[in-house]
């Protein structure tokens, strides 16, 4: 696959530094497709399995652009609307389980670092989940699959929570900035799933 990007780029006369910003620009842009096609609420896993698709399309030097990442999204939708319903019942879950800490509870410290590792390591599975989605995909086997690499794989896993750091950062520092951010967190995780395949 290298060399195929380095003979396409050739006959394209495009240097590395080049190409290698087009894909940062289009990791912008995807991040904001992603938060449009999120604003639903329920909807953000489909938005970054299609998301992730039109980045590896990128990667792989394929036509694709909006209506792609539209028909992509119109795809995972289908059934990945059942996986933001959970993903928002986890993220319930741990906020009343900080609630608790909060109140003093005996053992609230281990309880809530065990809430929020758990909400990490939810967050981490769905986003390699949606790299991996295909159309026609069960997304249930795909977090299945994805919550086994996530334990199996911690260095690509730490990377993706590094890509989440930067967006709370972002997010943290202007709001505007975590909705581009967005993008380098489906790339993180596109690029972690590759990794993982080669190995």
């Amino acid at each position: 696959m290298t060399e195929a990007r380095a003979k396409a780029r050739t006959e394209r006369g495009e240097s590395r530094f080049a190409e290698g910003f087009a894909l940062f620009a289009e990791c912008l842009l995807t991040g904001v497709w992603i938060a449009v096609a999120s604003l639903p609420l329920v909807t953000y896993p489909a938005a970054f399995a299609a998301g992730a698709r039109h980045l590896g399309r990128q990667l792989a030097h394929e036509r694709g652009g909006w209506r792609e990442f539209t028909a992509d999204f119109r795809a995972a939708v289908r059934r990945g609307w059942l996986v933001g319903v959970a993903g928002w019942a986890v993220l319930a879950a741990v906020w009343v389980d900080v609630q608790a800490v909060r109140s003093g509870l005996p053992g609230g410290p281990f309880v809530g670092a065990v809430g929020v590792s758990a909400l990490i390591g939810a967050a981490v599975a769905g986003l390699r989940a949606a790299a991996s989605w295909r159309p026609g995909a069960s997304w249930r086997s795909l977090l299945a699959q994805a919550g086994r690499r996530t334990v199996l794989d911690p260095a690509g896993s730490f990377l993706i929570v590094g890509g989440l750091a930067v967006v709370v950062c972002s997010a943290w520092f202007s709001a505007p900035l975590a909705v581009a951010a967005l993008g380098a967190v489906a790339a993180a995780a596109v690029a972690v799933e590759e990794r993982y395949r080669r190995r």
